[in-house]
Order: structure tokens, then C-alpha cells, then sequence
């Protein structure tokens, strides 16, 4: 299987992990994750940590709708920083949830990592569908001028109901 499926797979599958399992569990796919070489994706970066957001409850007002989220940035190496921004949808967005969850690999062209790095605006698409527990696929794409970037596909979990097919636009500022 080429790398860039194999950090694909990997992804999403700490991805679920994170939606549907206890925290022991997640944790356990965390410590497990650092103990693994970095993966390296097709821009040439390596892994250097998951961005995990938890993504605030909200209404779907037909056209769209905008909802707080705040982000941890947890390094391969063991470090963490925070960030809190918004997720903006506009499209098709009917019904409401109460509270969601995205995990994104970040990579970087070398190991390093700096304080505010994925500081920025990301825009895409999403597609949802919720009744009582569901799940989305995110493509975002942007950031900060500088070189670190988010994986490009995401997976969301989250409680509600709601469907959703919109452009998207996620802003990430330090904590």
C-alpha cells in the first residue's frame, strides 16, 4: 500500500477512534501514534502531531451557520498548544447538533514545530448527515503563508440533526 494511503487509513482510523471510543482508548491511539516513525504525506511534509477540535452545538439556518470551536495541537514529540477560532458553512445546512469533534493529521517539510503555526483560515468543503449520532468528511485547504499544513481530509463526529452539503471555512487563531 503506498505511504500517503497508509497515513490516510491511519488517520482516519484515529479519527473514529476519537468520535466513538472512551478517552482511555483515545489516549491509548495517541501514546501508540508517538511511539511510530512520522508518516510522510504528498507534499513531501512529515507528521509532526494531531490537531483535535471540538466543535460547539448549533441551528443549520437553511444557508448556512457558524459555530465556535477550540483546537489542541498535540506534537509527536509530546508537546501541546491551543487555539480557538470558527467554522463557517455556507450551503445547505438543515437542523441543528450539540456538539461535534474533527481530528486532522498536520504535517510540516521538517519534524519542527512552532507556537501559533497553524494559525490561519482553511476553506473547503463539507458533507454531514446526523440523526441522533453522525458523521461528515471535511476538505480544507489553507492556513497561515507558512509551510504547515492540515491532512486534507477529515472526518467529523457529532450528536443531532442535521444534513449539511457546504462550501466551508474554518479560522484558527492561538489560544
Amino acid at each position: 500500500m503506498p505511504k500517503n494511503l497508509v497515513s490516510l487509513a491511519a488517520a482516519l482510523t484515529l479519527t473514529v477512534s476519537a468520535c466513538t471510543l472512551p478517552s482511555t482508548l483515545t489516549f491509548a491511539a495517541d501514546t501508540q501514534a508517538r511511539e511510530t516513525p512520522p508518516a510522510a504525506d504528498d507534499f513531501g511534509g512529515v507528521k509532526i502531531g494531531t490537531l483535535r477540535c471540538e466543535v460547539g452545538g448549533g441551528i443549520g439556518y437553511v444557508f448556512g451557520s457558524a459555530k465556535q470551536i477550540d483546537c489542541t495541537f498535540r506534537s509527536v514529540h509530546g508537546g501541546s498548544d491551543s487555539y480557538s477560532g470558527v467554522i463557517r458553512k455556507l450551503g445547505v445546512d438543515l437542523g441543528f447538533t450539540t456538539h461535534g469533534r474533527l481530528v486532522w493529521a498536520v504535517f510540516a517539510p521538517t519534524a519542527g514545530y512552532h507556537h501559533g503555526s497553524l494559525a490561519g483560515r482553511y476553506r473547503g468543503a463539507t458533507a454531514e448527515a446526523t440523526v441522533g449520532l453522525g458523521a461528515g468528511a471535511n476538505v480544507l485547504v489553507g492556513g497561515t503563508t507558512g509551510s504547515v499544513h492540515l491532512q486534507l481530509l477529515s472526518l467529523t463526529g457529532q450528536t443531532g440533526l442535521n444534513v449539511a452539503a457546504t462550501g466551508t471555512s474554518m479560522t484558527l487563531n492561538p489560544a
